[in-house]
């Protein structure tokens, strides 16, 4: 199910705010009683929705790099993507419906260009109103019919709907959330929960659900409906609402004016999370983790305004302001057990600085070939840059090419070896940052080729480094992942092209498109602008970067993550190489380099778990169905848990590291859950989430993406990077010994 991810708003509707949000604020409460006609009120659109959509029209069809033409293909691309945002697995539409709002199909363009935004609501209305009955089903289910669930018979469910019909019938829905339950059920008994537990732990799950879709407003229905415009046109342009511009912008730059504190939801409390370290929060000392925000007041004297059940997004709203302004909390401490120990807090605004996203480094010694090496590792887990700092003229505003400047020259100080440059899982940023980056390893020349929309003849224009200071002409190494993309593909792209490092790893995303941000009267859209080449003249659309290198990759085990995987993604294609020389003989010795890595992952434990653990996650994956017979769905996860445990333990056997202990499933509490992937690495925060789907513990899955095994063990990617680059220094070393003996 795809709902709104932001949670905890009133309604935005006049008419029906006193009723519905009194509704909002007891759903929570077990056995209360649920009524559609009490709970549902349709959304409405305003006036600035329509203009804002004649604009972002405007902007599609005058500035994407593609020719954009807003016409009844178009209408039917839209009206597909929509419906399968708000219901990709037919969980929620009934057939009547969808054949009712088919009438929109090939209109959505007139009523756009007309600033007309009304059939995205209507479209949404009938699918909130039966999002609202099937939760109201669910906590029926749940809170009257346990006892009754018969856990012997052979039903099962699908796993994947998206090919399915939608329902012919309320009983026919009825019938798939019936088993869809009966899993969820059967998922905590599977854990040792009681009946009552289970009865407990569920209700609350549901009916927190339909108090946040409860509090769904206008603004998100108008911004997923905007945004699915946008994406028709290419998975990589996006609108985004003025709050939702925010939170892009703050991504990108790493930083925000606040007080430096991670914030949830929980019981229609907000409750802080966590305090960012060096924040004005953590320097004040009177906020704490776990502590319940139940009131906020602007300046030294404002009133402390109730925000009990308001949503997050406006919570932070509330919270966030412009330095040097003062923002008053009223808290409940974490070890009070009730708001009458409530207290009152003064906290001045800072900018704060994102640090977890920033670029971080070690060095990892190893013993290899009767040597001892030091290789530094730099994290760079996305390209930022502080414009707005940048242009007020703040000398340390946040810049990743800074970052690992300082760090090279750290690790150079710590007397390393070799140096990686770790981009798994960077899904990119700032263009202008990876053409400075490469330049920190290079003297001079083109980094990157963009060729411009709008230009039948195809203009192209080279951009590089015209600095000759290297910080950094050692041996060198990139390792990057399928989900790898963008400006780490442009990073990753001319160091291979240079031959001026090795590339290791899995093929990367694959996202050859540049976007640029452009301010609307109401948000901004992302858009595509431009397409990226490499030196080399070779596209990374749909490609991407493939190593010198291969090593197993997790994402291997997902057969859905890539641009080539994207609708509607731009072509592949090439333009004119320009000049440049390459630095070291790398072409010449990656025979002998694969060689050499392939005898020692054909030995190694790590990597063959890693294989046999790819191969366990893409079994899983390809499973259509879920049993509901417990005994069944017990057997599958015994064996499931005992391949994986012997596949470790064989591991550990081999590294001499101590063996795991087995713990049967009786014994056993909560599976691990699969780490969700999104399929889009510079999407940001979607405005859909997932809800409601049976989770990878409820599907009986135990793969899980790898975490850190203990302490002492060092990532085995890293490692085997790290003898990959000694055998680099060696083989260099021969060679420039037979060159001049």
């Amino acid at each position: 199910m795809k709902l709104f991810s932001q949670t905890l708003i009133t309604l935005g509707i006049a008419g029906a705010l006193s009723s519905t949000l009194f509704a909002a604020e007891n759903v929570s409460e077990a056995n209360s009683a649920l009524d559609i006609d009490t709970l549902y009120a349709p959304l409405s659109s305003e006036p600035i929705y329509g203009e804002t959509a004649l604009e972002l029209l405007e902007q599609l069809e005058t500035k994407h790099y593609s020719s954009i033409r807003v016409d009844d293909s178009f209408s039917s691309v839209v009206f597909d993507k929509y419906l399968e945002a708000l219901d990709a697995s037919k969980l929620y539409f009934l057939a009547d419906d969808v054949q009712n709002i088919a009438r929109f199909r090939y209109t959505l363009d007139n009523s756009l260009s007309n600033g007309d935004v009304e059939p995205g609501f209507e479209i949404y209305n009938i699918y909130h109103r039966r999002v609202i009955e099937r939760l109201i089903y669910a906590i029926d289910r749940i809170e009257n019919h346990v006892p009754e669930m018969d856990f012997t018979l052979d039903e099962y469910i699908l796993l994947d709907r998206e090919d399915e019909p939608f329902a012919a019938s309320i009983e026919e829905l009825d019938e798939i959330w019936r088993k869809r339950i009966k899993n969820s059920v059967l998922s905590l008994r599977l854990t040792g929960d009681t009946e009552d537990e289970i009865i407990e732990k569920l209700s609350k799950r549901y009916r927190n659900q339909l108090s946040q879709v409860l509090k769904t407003n206008g603004k998100d229905i108008f911004q997923a409906y905007l945004s699915t415009v946008a994406t028709t046109v290419d998975p990589h342009t996006s609108y985004f609402s003025p709050r939702d511009s925010e939170n892009f912008n703050m991504g990108l730059s790493l930083s925000l004016q606040g007080i430096g504190a991670q914030l949830t939801t929980e019981d229609e409390y907000t409750k802080v999370v966590e305090l960012i370290k060096g924040g004005p929060a953590e320097r004040a000392a009177e906020l704490q983790e776990g502590d319940k925000i139940i009131g906020i007041g602007q300046g030294v004297d404002g009133e402390i305004k109730d925000v009990v059940g308001m949503r997050l997004d406006d919570v932070v709203a509330q919270i966030r302001g412009e330095k040097d302004t003062v923002v008053r909390l009223s808290v409940i401490p974490v070890d009070a057990v009730s708001e009458s120990s409530a207290r009152t807090i003064s906290i001045t605004r800072d900018t704060v600085k994102l640090e977890d996203q920033s670029a971080k480094k070690e060095v990892i010694e190893l013993s290899y070939a009767d040597q001892e090496y030091k290789i530094g590792v730099i994290n760079l887990p996305t390209f930022y840059y502080d414009f707005e700092a940048a242009a007020r003229g703040e000398s340390d505003f946040k810049s990743s090419t800074r970052d690992v400047r300082n760090l090279l020259e750290e690790l150079k100080a710590e007397g390393v070896d070799a140096i990686v440059m770790d981009l798994r899982n960077d899904g990119g940023g700032s263009l202008s940052e990876a053409n400075q980056l490469v330049g920190l390893f290079i003297k001079t020349g083109p980094t990157v080729q963009i060729r411009y929309s709008g230009l039948r003849s195809g203009f192209t224009r080279s951009f590089g480094d015209n600095d000759p200071t290297v910080v950094y002409d050692g041996p060198l190494a990139v390792l990057v992942n399928r989900t790898s993309a963008s400006a780490s593909e442009i990073f990753a792209g001319a160091i291979q092209d240079y031959q001026r490092g090795i590339v290791l790893g899995g093929q990367t995303f694959g996202k050859g498109t540049v976007q640029e941000i452009i301010p609307m009267n109401f948000g901004q859209v992302k858009l595509t602008r431009s397409k990226f080449y490499r030196i080399s003249g070779e596209s990374t659309q749909h490609r991407g970067v493939i190593p010198d290198i291969s090593f197993p990759d997790f994402y291997d085990a997902y057969d859905d993550i890539g641009e080539s995987n994207l609708d509607g993604a731009l072509p592949w294609d090439t333009v004119r190489p320009v000049e440049f020389r390459t630095y070291n003989p790398i072409q010449a010795l990656l025979p002998t380099l694969r060689e050499l890595h392939a005898a020692r992952a054909m030995e190694s434990p790590d990597f063959n778990f890693l294989l046999d653990q790819i191969e366990r996650t893409r079994t899983l994956r390809e499973r259509e169905t879920l049993s509901l017979n417990e005994e069944v769905v017990k057997a599958d996860r015994e064996r499931l848990k005992r391949a994986e445990f012997d596949a470790e333990n064989l591991r550990r056997q081999l590294k001499g590291l101590t063996l795991k202990e087995w713990i049967s499933d009786d014994d056993a509490e909560d599976e691990p859950e699969i780490a969700a992937v999104s399929s889009d690495p510079d999407s940001g925060t979607s405005a859909l989430a997932e809800v409601s789907t049976p989770s990878d513990e409820e599907t009986g899955s135990s793969a899980s993406i790898p975490e850190e095994e203990e302490a002492e063990e060092i990532d085995p990617l890293l490692l085997e990077s790290g003898r990959i680059l000694a055998d680099f220094i060696n083989l260099s070393s021969e060679q420039l010994s037979a060159r001049f003996p």
